[in-house]
């Protein structure tokens, strides 16, 4: 029987080509111009995943962006996979900060830049081939279903209705994800939990209309001066967050987290030099790790108003407005959370203009037990493929959908996520090593065996 390390380097080519078909569609989710092309995009995935092996495949409709659904039932009595992904990327702006065409993959130095090549089109193209060769073989011992969303960078806002819907069609024992990334290529690790999200925007408004600066300077309040004025209070000279209440369900890692957490090596002067940052910046008393995976935040996404085009424009801004990302731990209600950011802004509104903030969306924090027998059965694929067991590892980035997977589908997700920080997801240049992408088909085909195993 050919292995899966000969199967892969015989087929690699084909792989890549049958990915790189799907990332030239431009499937923004965020953008209402590309609704065609997220359905382009789920009947190019309902095609691959009949082609892999699927017994059936359909495209279905939501209040929102479609799903593809597919699945191979071998025996209803054995063990059943549910795989989640998504198709959905993020807009490409800066355009002018790419080096490429960010939907039309190059490889250089063997990595494949362009928007989704790993978030979370490769991926996702990862567990298909996985699926295609445990198929092609017969050594599919268990049932596969997946389950690939177009609205997850936008916050899964109708998936949870979907699940509700469709949840005995969905029914299974694990669901298996491949959206997170994993510490570096020789430090494989398993995401064991994930910050919850919130979002929102502010929009503050002072006078009726946009003024002159020079007639009206100096006696009309500046709605961006006073946005600014207040985004500046929401951090105190700690940089811990001053939001009443903002803290209250926050709960501190026990002894035996941090030991866990401290296993993952972090050079800080590394980190340093990769965001070409000369320090860096976080709540007193906290290490990086413990920042970006166990730490609620408060963040500035984006702040506009007034002339920002070419050249001088002399105008007080009738409004400014900016985009707020919070991202929560376990234990913090991400509604909570967003009622407190909003009545704080509202409450500290200076006399001179309005402030409205608006809710957009959220989720909740999540957590993986290491002692469940999927995670047991990733930790063995990861120790095979890589030569060494996998740490469990915390990331500071959010999947809301996942918690809700939880409550409404009654299954834990096991994160076998194989990106890297340089991968520079959601931004310009966004890559993907090949040799990621490969190491993941192998890895995710040795999780089944194990997974499977008597």
């Amino acid at each position: 029987m050919v292995s899966i390390n000969e199967y892969i380097a015989q087929h690699q080519d084909r792989f890549l080509k049958e990915l790189f078909g799907l990332i030239r569609i431009p499937s923004v989710s965020s953008i209402a111009a590309h609704k065609p092309d997220m359905y382009r995009a789920a009947v190019y995935l309902k095609r691959a995943l009949l082609n892999a092996g699927a017994d059936r495949a359909a495209v279905y409709e939501t209040e929102g962006n479609p799903v593809t659904y597919a699945e191979k039932i071998i025996n209803p009595a054995w063990p059943t996979v549910l795989v989640y992904a998504h198709m959905d990327v993020m807009p490409i702006d800066p355009i002018d900060l790419w080096k490429y065409d960010p939907f039309d993959p190059v490889v250089v130095d063997r990595k494949i830049f362009a928007r989704g090549a790993d978030d979370d089109k490769g991926q996702s193209f990862m567990h298909i081939k996985a699926f295609e060769y445990l198929v092609k073989t017969g050594q599919l011992k268990c049932n596969v279903k997946f389950m690939i969303e177009g609205e997850e960078e936008v916050g899964s806002p109708t998936l949870g209705s979907f699940c509700e819907k469709y949840k005995e069609m969905l029914h299974s024992d694990i669901i298996l994800v491949s959206d997170t990334s994993m510490i570096a290529t020789d430090i494989p690790s398993i995401t064991t939990g994930l910050r919850g999200l919130t979002y929102l925007q502010i929009e503050v408004t002072g006078p009726n209309q946009d003024l002159h600066s020079g007639l009206f300077g100096g006696a009309v309040g500046n709605p961006v001066i006073m946005l600014s004025k207040m985004l500046a209070s929401v951090h105190d000279e700690n940089n811990r967050i001053t939001i009443p209440g903002f803290y209250d369900q926050v709960m501190e890692l026990t002894d035996v987290e941090k030991d866990l957490l401290s296993q993952a090596p972090f050079d800080v002067e590394k980190y340093k030099t990769m965001l070409g940052i000369r320090e860096v910046w976080g709540e007193k008393g906290y290490r990086i790790p413990e920042l970006t995976g166990t730490r609620p935040t408060f963040d500035v996404c984006g702040i506009w108003a007034g002339y920002t085009g070419e050249g001088t424009k002399t105008v007080l801004p009738a409004k400014a407005y900016a985009k707020i990302s919070s991202r929560i731990v376990p234990n913090q209600d991400h509604h909570q959370i967003a009622g407190l950011i909003k009545q704080y802004f509202e409450s500290i509104a200076p006399p001179q203009v309005t402030v409205e903030v608006s809710i957009l969306h959220g989720g909740p924090a999540y957590v993986c037990p290491i002692t469940l027998p999927a995670y047991k059965a990733a930790e063995k694929a990861f120790a095979e493929t890589f030569g060494k067991r996998p740490v469990p590892f915390r990331s500071g980035g959010s999947i809301p959908i996942i918690s809700t997977f939880e409550k409404v589908l009654g299954v834990k997700s096991i994160l076998m996520g194989f990106g890297l920080e340089s991968d520079s997801i959601h931004s310009p240049n966004e890559n993907y090593p090949i040799w990621n992408f490969l190491k993941g088909i192998e890895t995710i085909t040795r999780f089944y065996h194990h997974y499977t195993a008597e």
